[in-house]
């Protein structure tokens, strides 16, 4: 019988579900989980959806102003830096993924001007 660690793992190495306990399980080779890929991908898309939206709000004269819409492209483009600060690898990214970022990003800021220009702030 094999001595379980305090992770839950025997001394073999092998996890109580089956997979192996070894440091870099599910990890990319930068050492970035893919769930915390995933995670600041969604936050920093949606996070400047809302910014791109209150911007835009400020900057644009009217809702057919095309100032709003440079805002948002800005905000699209201004991501990719930011990944790389975080250390995920953009190069890696598929039209899925680049799909994902401008969804979201135009999702939210979509909805935060528009929000604001009904609110009349």
């Amino acid at each position: 019988m094999a001595t379980e660690t305090s992770d839950g793992a025997d001394a073999g190495g092998v996890s109580d579900t089956g997979g192996s306990a070894d440091a870099g399980e599910g990890a990319t080779d930068e050492g970035i989980d893919p769930y915390i890929r995933s995670i600041t991908v969604t936050t920093v898309a949606t996070v400047l959806g809302m910014i791109a939206g209150i911007v835009a709000h400020f900057v644009a004269a009217s809702p057919d102003d095309i100032t709003g819409v440079l805002v948002l492209v800005a905000a699209i483009v201004l991501q990719f830096p930011i990944y790389q600060l975080r250390g995920i690898d953009t190069g890696d990214f598929g039209t899925k993924d680049q799909l994902y970022i401008g969804f979201m990003t135009f999702t939210l800021w979509f909805v935060t001007w528009g929000i604001l220009m009904t609110a009349g702030v």
